[in-house]
């Protein structure tokens, strides 16, 4: 049985890192992956997105060995945190 301080069913990974991202009308923009898990993402933007929208992400990898993580996901939460956005998305396909 899982411990009552970690009830997800994936462990989550610290990113920090630049994600570009691509809305349903094929705007691109950057945000910042903070972490990644193997069903999603918490994602820091300047714009707020509405929760249901559909969006692609490209999360290059740490170095030329390993090549960029392409998703697309759902969003599921978007709040307010100091100058812009955090949303939650949850990863409906991994496309490379």
């Amino acid at each position: 049985m899982k411990d009552y301080s970690e009830k997800r069913d994936f462990h989550r990974m610290q990113v920090n890192s630049r994600i570009e991202i691509t809305n349903a009308r094929g705007d691109t923009f950057t945000g910042i992956c903070r972490d990644l898990s193997a069903a999603g993402m918490q994602l820091f933007i300047d714009e707020a997105v509405a929760v249901g929208s559909e969006l692609r992400t490209r999360l290059e990898g740490a170095d030329n060995q390993l090549p960029p993580l392409e998703t697309v996901c759902e969003v599921i939460r978007c709040e307010p945190e100091g100058e812009g956005y955090l949303i939650g998305v949850n990863i409906t396909e991994v496309t490379q």
